[in-house]
């Protein structure tokens, strides 16, 4: 006996909840369809749905799936559960089954009465359910057929199909582009391969709605309409069939098919039959052989979105027409919202949105039944058929308790297609669908709120998290692109007798940005009107179309008055036309109003023929809120940061004077985000003809109110010393001076000196070491030594006896003074400390003033890995040699 030889094998493993039985038919259906086995798919999906029942509802089991077709022209499938102890009808002449409507057993009694063969088998762990259904006879290469149809029946298509052929690896990168898609769509395979899908595609990315394109390339086989960016920016419906498959080496890819929209029937596959029904009276016959019937019997998709669109399809085909549509009432029903179309051109403005009660652009025909034999005839009946060349059109509501949810139509472009028997017939299929729909509405819209909330709490910590004015615009318009819109751009308004200024521009194409900026910068920025919400703005659409056309006029060698003028290059054309198709969708603008004023706007756009849906122009109200409160914050936190350090500026010396035959450097960190002068302080200046004063000093604390004292020391230093005053005498009217602050006297560590560079070279010094951190002398010879000794600290005391110290620099001898920001730099339990200090300064002999200050503040910087916490300020002086 030869061994059975499979040449096909699909699975798929089932969870323990009801909505698995129709997941699993959906799975057997899919895959008999997708092996060109339509003759025994009814049978099957009947036996599938019984046994995966007894598994996930009545044994409460998980169930595997599998389906096997062999070489001798038969189909097996396999369903195994887990629970082998379950007890079974045995096939027994003297034991009656019982009544066969009951739960119990049907299964198996099903596939005695459908199946060729079947049996049950049992391990320890599972028990497995069999059953094998022979394919009829058929010549080979015969699949399915139709109906010999007249030609003027048969589907219309151009004079050249073209399939494009598009391969996509498991990463969901382009690896392979065809020539007839580089007809359609005008790029060239070494401009798309290796790039995403994605970036092609038009596909809805509303948050927490549809099935996306990375979703539908990860399934086995899919079918559906989408649209396609063409080079020229323009969005390109297509009807696509998609097939996963992997390679002898086993690395999966997607093959898709794709042809324009209206050529769909060159990939369509046939429509599906439902269940078998066990009835066999015409009536049952006529209901199942209605193709909106069809679909209703079989498994809707999962998704808001993939219904919608599978309804007006199938709508079209049930009354033979040229169009369908479906638009959904806005929550307050005095609306209703496009969101799905067949047969129009690109979409006809998705989430568009008409009034509901009669009136001039209003759709009349909403709550009730509705024939128009011609719409020539009653101009703007339906709006949304204006321009189409459709003639006539059939319109039903959809209602669920009496309450209107949305309207269905089919229309043709020949007139006096439609009576009222075909909208009895739309009519049924809509009350069919009507549940079904406000169902995955109601998901749908749970969904999107879930979504919206966790988009603006995201949104409010990214703008939370920053100051910075720039960083928040740029977080505003990356939260927007392309979440919300295609392109997105900002407004600011300095002050109230300002203009409004285009401050940040995005785009999803980056390719797109700068055209975009360029357009935008010529026209007219809006209006800077307070009211809440969104309201359309034309200009940059109009703008847009203006300069595509005079850009295509120029390029056929005609001006404005029809003349010869310069032809642009064709990429110019090509960006100017890519341009008006970025925009020329719908455009609204929202305020960004913060503390009673308007400080900017929030522009959002979409490319030609799309619309905002309202829910996601009321999330994007929501985010301009937020967003205007943190750019608003952020203009005040500039200007106040501005303030400060133009004030700190002003506590430190201008610049350094040049002392002559002395080297001064000075080098300054101060403590704290934003702060220019803390604590720390250091000041050099000319006292008198050949004396200069210089000091360095460190008042408690950091931050603003460290830095007001630091300015009362400098000045009173410098007005002191030019007075004549000796340096005790400074110190001791300055310590007066700090004790009259009161409350706001703080601690002061001063180092003052008075210096006299020497004709001859050397400079002689005499010093005041006010409980600062003493001086260290490095001479020639790499010695280092303390060049001063310590004294009573300023801002305690009201009597100080302080006295000077004289030394005398020698050439190549180096001054340090520091901070003990410097010295008492700290990593765990480690200090720098005098000690290193003095050892890192011994490393400095022959170097100038300027590389001893950097080389101590490097040591100083390395010497821990965290970032300073105290004011730190280095002066260094050198006598050349």
């Amino acid at each position: 006996m030869g061994r059975t030889v499979i040449t096909a094998r699909a699975a798929a493993t089932f969870e323990p909840v009801g909505r698995s039985v129709a997941a699993a038919r959906a799975f057997v259906r899919d895959t008999l369809q997708g092996w060109g086995l339509a003759e025994v798919i009814d049978d099957a999906v009947v036996l599938t749905s019984e046994l995966v029942t007894n598994a996930v509802v009545h044994a409460g089991t998980a169930a595997d799936v599998l389906c096997l077709h062999d070489g001798e022209g038969s189909v097996r499938v396999e369903v195994v559960d887990r629970y082998p102890d379950r007890g079974l009808p045995v096939q027994d002449l003297g034991r009656h089954y019982g009544d066969p409507d009951r739960e119990g057993g049907r299964g198996l009694l099903l596939c005695s009465s459908l199946a060729d063969r079947w049996g049950v088998e049992y391990t320890a762990t599972d028990k497995r359910v069999w059953f094998r259904l022979d394919l009829p006879e058929r010549p080979v290469g015969t699949r399915s057929a139709g109906p010999v149809l007249p030609d003027s029946a048969l589907p219309v298509a151009d004079a050249r199909v073209r399939v494009a052929v598009v391969q996509v690896d498991s990463g969901g990168a382009v690896s392979s582009w065809n020539g007839d898609a580089h007809e359609l769509f005008g790029y060239t395979s070494e401009q798309v391969v290796g790039k995403p899908l994605t970036d092609l595609t038009a596909w809805p990315q509303t948050p927490g709605i549809g099935t996306g394109i990375a979703e539908a390339l990860a399934l086995s086989r899919w079918e559906g309409s989408y649209g396609i960016r063409g080079a020229d920016g323009r969005t390109i419906p297509v009807y696509a069939s998609h097939l996963r498959v992997r390679d002898a080496g086993g690395e999966p890819s997607t093959v898709c098919l794709l042809v324009r929209d209206h050529e769909r029937a060159v990939l369509q596959s046939p429509a599906r039959g439902s269940a078998s029904d066990t009835t066999n009276t015409s009536e049952s016959r006529e209901r199942s052989a209605d193709p909106f019937e069809i679909f209703i019997g079989s498994p809707p998709p999962d998704d808001l979105d993939g219904l919608l669109q599978r309804t007006v399809e199938r709508a079209r085909d049930m009354l033979d027409g040229d169009a369908a549509f479906l638009l959904l009432a806005t929550d307050d029903e005095t609306e209703l919202e496009v969101r799905a179309t067949t047969g129009l051109p690109s979409a006809r403005q998705r989430f568009a949105r008409v009034p509901v009660e009669a009136g001039t652009g209003r759709y009349g025909s909403a709550r009730m039944p509705s024939v128009h034999e011609d719409l020539a005839a009653v101009p703007g009946a339906v709006p949304l058929l204006e321009g189409t060349g459709m003639r006539s059109v059939v319109t039903v509501p959809l209602k669920v308790e009496g309450r209107l949810t949305g309207s269905l139509g089919v229309s043709a472009e020949a007139p006096g297609r439609y009576t009222n028997e075909e909208a009895l017939r739309l009519q049924f299929a809509a009350d069919r669908i009507a549940l079904a729909v406000e169902s995955a509405r109601l998901t749908e819209l749970e969904r999107l709120r879930r979504g919206s909330l966790s988009f603006l709490v995201e949104a409010s910590d990214l703008l939370a998290g920053t100051l910075d004015r720039d960083q928040t615009l740029a977080l505003m318009a990356q939260m927007t692109v392309p979440t919300l819109a295609s392109w997105c751009a900002v407004y600011t308004i300095a002050d109230q007798s300002s203009e409004p200024e285009l401050s940040y521009v995005l785009h999803e194409d980056e390719d797109r940005i700068d055209g975009l900026k360029a357009l935008l910068a010529k026209v007219p920025p809006p209006d800077p009107v307070p009211t809440p919400g969104a309201r359309v703005w034309t200009a940059p659409g109009d703008a847009a179309h203006s300069a595509a056309l005079r850009t295509s006029l120029r390029s056929l060698g005609l001006d404005q008055t029809g003349l010869s003028g310069d032809r642009p290059s064709a990429g110019v054309t090509g960006t100017t036309l890519a341009t008006a198709a970025a925009v020329g969708g719908e455009t609204v603008v929202l305020p960004l109003v913060a503390r009673n004023r308007v400080i900017g706007m929030l522009t959002l756009g979409k490319p030609t023929e799309e619309r905002f849906r309202q829910e996601i122009l009321e999330l994007a109200e929501d985010l301009s809120r937020r967003a205007a409160l943190a750019l608003d914050n952020a203009r005040l936190y500039s200007e106040r940061t501005a303030i400060s350090q133009s004030l700190q500026r002003s506590l430190l010396p201008p610049e350094l004077p040049e002392v002559p035959g002395v080297e001064v450097e000075v080098i300054y960190r101060a403590a704290g985000e934003g702060n220019e002068v803390g604590g720390d302080f250091y000041d050099i200046f000319p006292i008198r003809d050949g004396a200069y004063g210089f000091a360095i000093g460190d008042v408690c604390g950091t931050g603003p109110e460290a830095a007001a004292v630091t300015g009362l020391a400098r000045h009173a230093l410098r007005l002191l010393a030019r007075e004549g005053f000796g340096g005790p005498a400074v110190l001791e009217r300055l310590n007066a001076a700090i004790l009259d602050e009161g409350s706001r006297s703080r601690f002061l560590t001063l180092l003052y000196g008075e210096l006299w560079p020497k004709p001859e070279g050397g400079a002689t010094l005499k010093i005041v070491c006010a409980g600062h951190p003493l001086p260290l002398r490095l001479r020639q010879d790499g010695s280092v030594e303390p060049a001063a000794e310590p004294q009573p600290l300023l801002g305690v005391l009201e009597d100080l006896e302080l006295y000077e110290e004289t030394l005398t620099l020698d050439p190549g001898d180096v001054l340090l003074c520091v901070t003990d920001g410097v010295t008492e730099r700290r990593e765990g339990s480690r200090m720098l400390g005098d000690d290193g200090l003095a050892d890192v300064l011994t490393t400095c002999t022959g170097l100038t003033a300027g590389a001893v200050a950097a080389r101590i503040m490097r040591a100083v910087e390395r010497f821990a890995a965290d970032a300073p916490s105290d004011d730190m300020a280095i002066l260094a002086m050198r006598v050349p040699e």
